[in-house]
């Protein structure tokens, strides 16, 4: 039944509330997304987003970790933020459900293990999903590629120490376009977002000079520049 509230009077409706996590990650040089595939109707066989339903008591995030924790071994996540809530009144064959997505950020290189019915989709190359699901995904691909003009939020995608040219592969994989590593690098450093380690790396096989390490001056979100904005190659030569 509705629940009452004694001092307006009418009854309000409860509706069932999922959360979801759009789990996005730079591997093999591609974004990618974490999607695990339903084995039950509706839409069996069909890929979704991890996550599940929101206990009675439970806050957004508490559910969102508890399911995150029950159904992936996803433990470093870098940046989690609300992305999206859908209200769509027939967005689930059952009935109505609200559902409240999450952009989750997993740096390079991390490796958590997946169970059989769970992996890696390019986020371009998406296969057919359950539900509504695949709104989120464009949702929070396009929250990320926001940020990263005009916050450090790549401190989320990369290792705590990388190349130039390894944060050059993160960024273009995060944008979707390639990224002229000089020019990264001259602007991340202007408005103090990276710093030298002091570091460099193995010498390889060849015999190769060995590459610089780099790091994120703070591993918590700031904005560096309110005004900017990333473009394509294409698109600033037209500028």
């Amino acid at each position: 039944m509705p629940a009452r509230d004694e001092e307006t009077g009418p009854p309000f409706p409860a509706y069932p509330h999922e959360v979801l996590a759009v789990v996005l990650s730079v591997r093999e040089g591609r974004l990618q997304v974490l999607l695990w595939q339903r084995r039950l109707p509706p839409h069996a066989r069909r890929w979704s987003l991890p996550g599940g339903g929101v206990g009675a008591r439970q806050r957004l995030r508490d559910a969102l970790g508890a399911h995150l924790a029950e159904k992936v071994d996803v433990r470093e996540i870098a940046w989690l933020e609300q992305v999206a809530t859908h209200s769509r009144v027939d967005r689930d064959p059952r009935g109505r459900a609200l559902a409240t997505a999450y952009l989750a950020l997993v740096p390079a290189g991390a490796e958590p293990r997946l169970p059989q019915d769970t992996r890696w989709y390019d986020v371009d190359a998406l296969p057919r999903t359950a539900f509504d699901h695949h709104h989120f995904i464009e949702a929070a691909v396009d929250r990320l590629r926001a940020k990263l003009s005009y916050t450090n939020i790549g401190f989320a995608l990369a290792p705590a120490e990388f190349t130039i040219a390894a944060l050059r592969t993160i960024v273009a994989a995060a944008l979707g376009h390639p990224v002229d590593a000089t020019n990264m690098q001259r602007v991340m450093t202007r408005r103090g977002m990276i710093e030298p380690t002091g570091g460099r790396t193995s010498p390889g096989s060849s015999g190769g000079r060995p590459a610089a390490l780099f790091r994120f001056v703070d591993r918590s979100l700031t904005v560096t520049d309110p005004f900017a904005v990333l473009k394509p190659p294409s698109a600033q030569s037209e500028a």
